[in-house]
């Protein structure tokens, strides 16, 4: 046994003496010196293979170019190369990050000795060789033109909000930043064809900047004229509904088919005064009672021709067939004064304050002061047939008149010679409106052989504007609210029309009389109106928003036109 333990110890020793043998001999045939080189060999291929797995797990990071030409990874402090940076880049992001990993590989893979690459995508190496697709294989054509198509869209869209070029004016193309090196993170550049470098954030004489109504008509400041044929839905302006079916119906018997006639008027108290045969009547819109106020007939076969209500509402013009002109206290329920003076039926009847102003059929204009004695003070000469539209201006120093002589007349408050006459429509003019948002501004509407509207300024005395509306025109009615008037139609349409002023497109077209539409009246509120035909009906009609600012009555002017009261003789 010792024996055997002897023999192993001896067999241990001499391999270990030949383990020593053998270091000694590799430390003779590779001193350390070399084994230290080699390690410092393998550490650095290690730390590039380190900085290579880096950068390759970190694609979004941001990186600037130096002035030799090599990518430096930046930290949170970057200040960006406003040459090369593509501020657009963000609107070009894709929610699928496949495609960028792609074309960042692509890049990443391409040969280093590449000049320079085109929008195509296509690039041209050394030797002189074109290639459209990448080292590995990967088409970017596809790729790229996508977002050249895109960016390209937008860069027009901000040119032309920002700048004011217009779609077309410029021939602007996309090309990559050019660079020396090409990595997957290299941003696009917009080049002006023309004008290579440009100085945005100068003043420029043809952006509309200081014209109010530039911001006032478009949306959010953008101009709607200058976006592309597809966005100009988004901003067009709303239209707004109107309800094309009366919202009330009354009837009317006895309404007079008489184009020449003025029959029907709301007063400022919400009252509906109307003419039916040799009686008027009084419809409150409050409580929806009905009245009879008075009958002019008195055994004598006299009609009521035309009502009209004074400013305050108070007071009731009733002219009549005879001739004669009376004057209803409407609180009272009685007749305060009849004044005289016309050889025929009173037509219509005008108010400014306390001076009346009625046309006849006898071709004249009477001025009625009911605080006077007198029956008139000025009688106004001019028209060659019946007197059937008279309206005062607002601000109360113009009266306007209209006679189936086809003339329009222009006279002052203070004079009895008229200051302008007009005579370019070719029918009767019943038709007359003031506009309460425009000094100056006048409308008018000729008969069936005429058809139209047409707007003078009464300030120049010239006709500004002229519509063929297609029909006879029977009335004419600015709204209060805004800027819109109503026009009521005869033959052969016999329809209610609502225009936008001054464009005059049609806002609503209503339908429903059968007979010509031949009174119009407005309430006081200027929402809704109400139209009188010879289908002996009365229609209500809301038409018009609500009023958004309340300086301006339900007169149209200022209140201190409108007397406190009336001393009536």
């Amino acid at each position: 046994m010792i024996k055997i333990n002897v023999i192993i110890v001896l067999q241990i020793t001499k391999y270990m003496e030949s383990v020593v043998n053998t270091f000694e001999g590799i430390g003779d045939s590779c001193p350390f010196e070399a084994v230290s080189d080699a390690c410092e060999h393998r550490a650095m291929t290690d730390t590039h293979k380190a900085k290579k797995l880096f950068r390759d797990s970190n694609l979004n990071k941001i990186y600037s170019p130096s002035p030799n030409g090599i990518k430096e990874t930046l930290g949170d402090r970057f200040i960006p190369c406003r040459a090369c940076t593509n501020l657009n880049a963000k609107f070009m992001a894709e929610d699928d990050g496949a495609k960028h990993h792609t074309r960042t590989e692509a890049s990443n893979n391409a040969s280093d000795n590449v000049d320079t690459t085109v929008a195509g995508g296509s690039s041209r190496n050394n030797s002189g060789q074109a290639s459209g697709q990448s080292s590995n294989g990967s088409n970017s054509n596809v790729v790229l033109s996508k977002e050249e198509q895109q960016l390209n869209s937008y860069s027009q869209l901000l040119k032309s909000q920002i700048l004011g070029y217009e779609n077309d004016s410029e021939n602007i193309y996309l090309e990559p930043c050019s660079s020396k090196t090409s990595t997957g993170n290299e941003g696009l550049r917009e080049i002006n064809a023309s004008k290579s470098k440009k100085n945005i954030f100068r003043f420029k004489n043809e952006i509309r900047r200081s014209d109010p109504s530039y911001a006032s008509n478009t949306v959010i400041g953008i101009d709607p004229d200058k976006l592309f044929p597809s966005d100009q839905i988004m901003f067009q302006q709303t239209q707004r509904k109107i309800n094309k079916a009366p919202f009330k119906v009354l009837d009317a018997p006895q309404l007079q088919d008489d184009f020449y006639l003025n029959l029907v008027d709301w007063s400022s108290q919400n009252l509906l005064s109307v003419g039916l045969g040799p009686s008027v009547y009084i419809w409150s819109a409050c409580n929806s009672k009905v009245t009879k106020l008075c009958d002019v007939n008195n055994n004598t076969g006299d009609i009521v021709t035309s009502v009209s209500w004074s400013q305050r509402g108070t007071h009731l013009a009733i002219g009549v067939n005879s001739g004669e002109t009376q004057i209803w206290d409407i609180q009272q329920l009685k007749q305060v004064r009849t004044m005289g003076g016309h050889l025929g039926r009173v037509s219509v009847a005008a108010w400014n304050n306390s001076l009346v102003s009625t046309g006849s059929r006898d071709r004249t204009i009477l001025q009625h002061d009911v605080r006077a004695q007198e029956d008139f003070q000025q009688k106004l000469l001019g028209h060659k047939q019946e007197v059937c539209g008279l309206k005062w201006s607002f601000d109360g120093q113009q009266l306007a008149s209209g006679g189936n002589d086809n003339k329009l007349f222009l006279w002052t408050a203070q004079s009895e010679s008229y200051l302008a006459k007009f005579s370019d429509h070719q029918a009767a003019v019943k038709a007359i409106a003031w506009s309460p948002h425009q000094r100056g501004l006048l409308a008018s509407g000729g008969g069936t052989a005429d058809r139209s509207i047409k707007f003078w300024n009464t300030l120049t005395l010239e006709c500004v504007k002229s519509l063929d509306t297609g029909s006879q025109v029977c009335n004419l009615m600015f709204s209060r609210n805004v800027n819109e008037l109503v026009s009521t139609h005869g033959y052969s349409l016999n329809q209610i029309i609502v225009w936008h002023y001054p464009q005059m497109t049609k806002v609503a077209t209503l339908t429903g009389h059968t007979y010509r539409v031949l009174y119009l009246s407005m309430s006081p509120d200027g929402e809704s109106i109400v139209t009188g035909a010879g289908d002996e009906t009365l229609r209500f009609w809301n038409v018009f928003p609500p009023l958004k600012s309340k300086s301006i009555n339900v007169f149209g002017c200022s209140s201190g036109l409108i007397p406190a009261s009336m001393n009536i003789r």
